[in-house]
């Protein structure tokens, strides 16, 4: 109120923010795509300036100077824009924790985690019912069995680096005379290289088949899981080495490259996995994958790998192991249909006396 009358000046300014998330692969997991801070979080001096409105509603008792009330106005509109132009500079000079709602580990997790924290908490499980007889023979199986129980855990550490893993507890209970165990399933840091290509190390499921990665039970139809899975590539199936991935253009075409530890059992495949316990590595392995997901709801995947020795032993009469798999998957709305190969090429005279040297498997499914 002055010695002009009674005036209203109503301010009306919008602020906008843009929250940029990084998108990842699928399956265990797509490269980030990691931009600065400014890029994800930044205030727009030019739209906040745009989008000042000043309206002046007057009601004098005297009729104030023309010249005298724009001048007054713009002093008005000036510090107005002085204050935004402020707040916008503190905004962009905010933390690089802050700038980010959302974390990379969200693809990853089986659960819901902290978005706050950037550390994520999950899991899951698995109660199996089997009950069922032989047409032949008196083989049968009535059982109930708490089959599996995940914890997983990840935090990202920065927009480059983060930790992932899961510890996995098998048949309820652990102990002498018990039927359980429980073991890490994995636990590994990734680092992004560039946009495209990232690094891990330590305990890395191996990129084999349909189920060894993404092995929860929608990814499965039945109780169990399929032969070929359990025995051919022996699912789950976990190894301590290093590894490579990346993508290969724009077209859905990606790779994995790893060095690990390799099987320790000879023939026995599902029996030589190591699982970063007191590993033998005296015989490394070598594993190789493409994927290619360029059509919508197609996956076509094949995978090599390769161990000078499949009993860390060379004095013995086994020697190395080769294992092709090749796999599609092709869903059209609720139809989706997959097909696998696997097989192993096992060298030396111990392996083709017990008629093991080749062990081989593949299934077609349809499932709606």
């Amino acid at each position: 109120v002055n010695e002009n009358g009674l005036h209203f000046v109503c301010c009306f300014y919008i602020i906008s923010c843009r929250d940029k998330a990084p998108t990842r692969r699928t399956g265990k997991g797509t490269a980030g795509n990691h931009n600065s801070r400014r890029t994800d979080t930044m205030f727009s001096k030019s739209r906040i300036a745009a989008a000042i409105t000043l309206a002046t509603l007057a009601t004098p008792a005297l009729a104030e100077d023309t010249d005298a009330r724009i001048q007054r106005l713009e002093a008005e509109l000036e510090e107005l824009k002085a204050a935004v132009e402020a707040t916008a500079e503190a905004v962009e000079q905010a933390p690089a924790g802050a700038a980010s709602s959302k974390s990379n580990l969200g693809h990853y997790s089986h659960g819901h985690g902290s978005l706050k924290g950037r550390t994520t908490i999950g899991g899951y499980g698995e109660l199996h019912y089997n009950n069922w007889r032989a047409r032949q023979g008196s083989g049968k199986k009535e059982e109930a069995d708490f089959h599996r129980f995940i914890l997983f855990l990840g935090h990202e550490f920065n927009d480059r680096i983060r930790f992932f893993s899961e510890l996995e507890v098998e048949h309820a209970i652990s102990g002498d005379s018990q039927p359980g165990e429980v073991a890490l399933e994995q636990a590994y840091l990734e680092f992004d290289i560039n946009e495209g290509t990232r690094a891990m190390a330590g305990l890395l499921l191996m990129p084999v088949g349909l189920i060894n990665e993404t092995h929860e039970p929608p990814t499965f139809y039945g109780v169990e899981r399929p032969v070929v899975d359990k025995y051919i590539l022996p699912s789950t199936w976990t190894e301590a080495g290093a590894q490579l991935s990346g993508e290969l253009g724009n077209q859905g075409l990606s790779y994995d490259l790893l060095v690990t530890t390799g099987l320790n059992g000879g023939t026995n495949i599902r029996g030589g996995r190591q699982g970063g316990a007191e590993a033998q590595a005296s015989d490394l392995a070598y594993t190789a994958r493409l994927k290619w997901t360029g059509v919508p709801g197609l996956e076509l995947a094949g995978t090599v790998n390769y161990q000078t020795d499949m009993t860390q032993d060379r004095s013995d009469n086994i020697g190395s192991g080769l294992l092709l798999t090749a796999h599609a998957r092709y869903t059209v709305s609720k139809l989706t249909l997959t097909g696998l190969y696997a097989g192993w090429d096992i060298s030396g005279d111990g392996a083709r006396s017990t008629n093991k040297d080749r062990q081989d498997g593949y299934y077609l499914e349809a499932s709606w």
